[in-house]
């Protein structure tokens, strides 16, 4: 078990690598070809994309990984499972093109982002069943399937952001943005493929996919507990340019400047600082599985060492980058993004992300030992305490009253944490 957890982790770290160098080829391609302003428009429209995403996977990938490590069948969980998240998603579409007008222009207070809102409906189905075929790899502890699966996916995904996006910009920015989220359509597709090719038993009858009341409520059981942490988490950052952008044009700042300054900070210095954050995923994402087996056997002082040394590795990890970030912000964001602007918002940032490294490994053991519903409440108490200085701070201090609630979000949220999971070490 143990070389297993270790295995695991260190295929995830080196596929984590490998994807997060792709990843940040891709970032230096695009902030290229679409400069500050699609930059900007794109960080508008990616809150609603991840909530909808939130929404169109449901963690369905957190319930399979639990109830297939906890030995239940991959393919009776996972196939009944395929028919009814398409026609869920499909669902979903229409919602989201129906709304599409009125979230742009009224709640974004940007036309442009009218078509790639629309974009973002025709990606969910992929995303759902690629989310669920990972989901019972991580279940079986066989992370490179996982791995490859990611690495062409980000292959995919440079190839056509620079062969098409250069092109789409000649009928304007916003073109070229639906063209950034459409890619994904095809990156995931190609994803879904490679996964398939990986699952062992490929004798697949009709009869497979009839719906399974007893496996859809197990999923269920665990999926909506882990998603409303997620979904929490999705709806604040679908309001932060919702409530940002209103403050801000109230007491006199002009729209370009909050699209610019939004973009700057949500587009180079966030992604910047999460960049380790491969590391930490990585490390979450194996632990999930192994806790989650060992708990249900009453291993406590094993989940425990495991989770503690999870911490460690993602907190060492953490200072590593933390110093790199703070002593070379403005080379950093010129050789990524080929930008000059946003390095005093990293310097300042930085340490406190120092929290944030370790809330992954915490949140998956929390998960793990049935504690998801704590975790949804710190989550939530933490959004609610992030919008309310939302609504205040930028009144006195602009734009820096996003960057401080971020902060503020980061710390109470892993206090949080880390307070329930001594309950548990004390409980066990």
């Amino acid at each position: 078990m143990k070389n297993k957890f270790i295995k695991s982790t260190l295929i995830l770290i080196l596929g984590g690598l490998i994807t997060k160098i792709l990843a940040m080829v891709i970032k230096i391609f695009l902030t290229r070809s679409v400069g500050d302003a699609g930059i900007g428009l794109y960080m508008l429209v990616l809150p609603t994309f991840n909530l909808f995403i939130t929404l169109c996977t449901l963690s369905l990938s957190t319930a399979i990984s639990n109830l297939v490590a906890k030995k239940q069948s991959g393919k009776k969980v996972i196939l009944p499972l395929i028919p009814i998240s398409l026609l869920y998603n499909f669902g979903l579409m229409i919602i989201l093109i129906l709304f599409a007008p009125y979230i742009a222009n009224n709640l974004l207070n940007n036309s442009l982002a009218y078509y790639p809102i629309m974009g973002i409906s025709f990606t969910l189905p992929f995303i759902c069943i690629s989310n669920i075929l990972k989901g019972y790899f991580y279940g079986k502890e066989n992370m490179m399937p996982y791995v490859v699966s990611n690495i062409l996916e980000q292959l995919v995904r440079l190839f056509l952001i620079i062969f098409l996006i250069p092109n789409l910009l000649e009928f304007g920015v916003n073109i070229a943005i639906l063209g950034v989220v459409l890619i994904n359509v095809v990156s995931e597709f190609s994803s879904i493929i490679c996964l398939i090719l990986f699952i062992p038993d490929k004798k697949i009858n009709f009869n497979d996919f009839k719906f399974c009341k007893e496996s859809f409520k197990d999923v269920l059981n665990v999926s909506l507990s882990a998603t409303g942490s997620r979904l929490i988490g999705s709806i604040s950052y679908f309001l932060e340019p919702i409530i940002l952008t209103f403050i801000l044009t109230s007491i006199g700042y002009s729209n370009d400047y909050i699209v610019f300054e939004y973009g700057v900070i949500g587009g180079y210095v966030f992604p910047l600082l999460l960049i380790p954050s491969f590391f930490t995923m990585a490390i979450s994402t194996s632990l999930l599985p192994v806790i989650s087996n060992n708990y249900a056997r009453g291993n406590y002082n094993y989940t425990k060492r495991k989770l503690k040394q999870a911490i460690s590795f993602s907190l060492g990890i953490g200072v590593f980058f933390t110093l790199i970030f703070m002593i070379f912000p403005k080379e950093l964001l010129h050789f990524i993004y080929n930008t000059n602007f946003g390095d005093n918002y990293v310097k300042f940032v930085a340490p406190f992300f120092l929290l944030h490294y370790i809330q992954g490994p915490l949140t998956s053991y929390m998960q793990a030992v049935n504690q998801a519903k704590e975790a949804m409440i710190g989550t939530l108490v933490g959004a609610i305490i992030k919008n309310i200085l939302l609504l205040i701070l930028p009144i006195f201090i602009g734009i820096w009253g996003f960057v401080i609630a971020s902060i503020v979000n980061i710390i109470y949220v892993t206090i949080q944490h880390v307070y329930y999971v001594k309950k548990s070490f004390k409980l066990n």
